[in-house]
């Protein structure tokens, strides 16, 4: 939809102004023909599969002084993080509301430089609808079944999980991390953010982490689930992506098993 907008020389600071962007604003334009009736198809397109949703059914007032300050009739208050807001409705499904910073950035994504010995250095940064949306079906593949319910016309995302019972805070979770998760050496990466891995996403490299014992929950199957993390891109050009990293990233792509070096152990490095 933003690439179909762009043919119509529409562009935006950041993607919120796309994210709640309603059909109705572009409708007579798409007269015109050509890439305006392109970009018309592309914003019905994306309106049903992030189709507008309202607070009401959850008991909150958007006019409201106090919204998502109390407990309705609906929900209740279970959690409240730096991207989100959790609740947990009567017939106990989790739903959570992703609010959007001053500036229109929502969630968390990571940033990277470059640091000693061409070490990538990933640090935590306010993210975009686009990376919020990526991060939660990455959540929804390998930990706690995730439906994205819609996005309110202020641009509140909403999503439901199925409950958990949560972790006794600072449980170690090292050991019950996803088996799709690849351990990234120590000489090719810094983090900021607990556990960072190495996840193959339909082919595309992702750099995943923040996956401490509150972003875990048990489910009613007994299992452990990750319900919330950290994600971005794998930074593929970076200046810090060296040879030899890119050769591990190749051998990694086919064997998750596969050492730095070709012919060494990593526990001999």
């Amino acid at each position: 939809m933003v690439e179909a907008a762009g043919q119509c020389g529409i562009v935006a600071d950041q993607d919120r102004d796309f994210a709640v962007l309603p059909e109705d604003d572009v409708s007579l334009l798409e007269l015109a023909g050509g890439s305006w009736a392109e970009f018309g198809a592309a914003l019905r397109r994306f309106r049903e599969l992030l189709p507008f949703v309202q607070l009401d059914p959850f008991g909150f007032k958007p006019d409201g002084e106090d919204l998502f300050e109390t407990n309705t009739a609906e929900v209740v208050k279970i959690g409240a993080g730096v991207e989100a807001l959790a609740f947990e409705s009567r017939d106990g499904s989790i739903y959570k509301f992703f609010y959007f910073r001053e500036g229109g950035a929502v969630g968390s994504a990571f940033r990277f430089s470059g640091g000693e010995d061409n070490v990538l250095i990933a640090t935590a940064v306010p993210a975009t609808y686009s990376l919020l949306l990526a991060k939660l079906l990455i959540v929804h593949e390998i930990g706690m079944p995730t439906e994205v319910l819609g996005i309110t016309p202020e641009g509140v995302l909403v999503v439901k999980q199925a409950r958990g019972e949560s972790l006794p805070q600072g449980a170690d979770t090292s050991k019950v991390l996803p088996p799709e998760l690849i351990p990234i050496p120590s000489r090719f990466l810094r983090a900021d953010r607990d556990h960072p891995r190495l996840l193959f996403l339909d082919g595309t490299p992702w750099l995943v982490a923040d996956m401490h014992a509150r972003n875990f929950a048990r489910g009613a199957d007994g299992a452990l689930h990750v319900i919330d993390l950290v994600a971005a891109p794998w930074p593929m050009d970076h200046p810090a992506h060296n040879g030899l990293l890119r050769d591990w990233l190749e051998r990694v792509r086919a064997d998750p098993g596969a050492s730095v070096l070709t012919s060494s152990p990593d526990h001999e490095l």
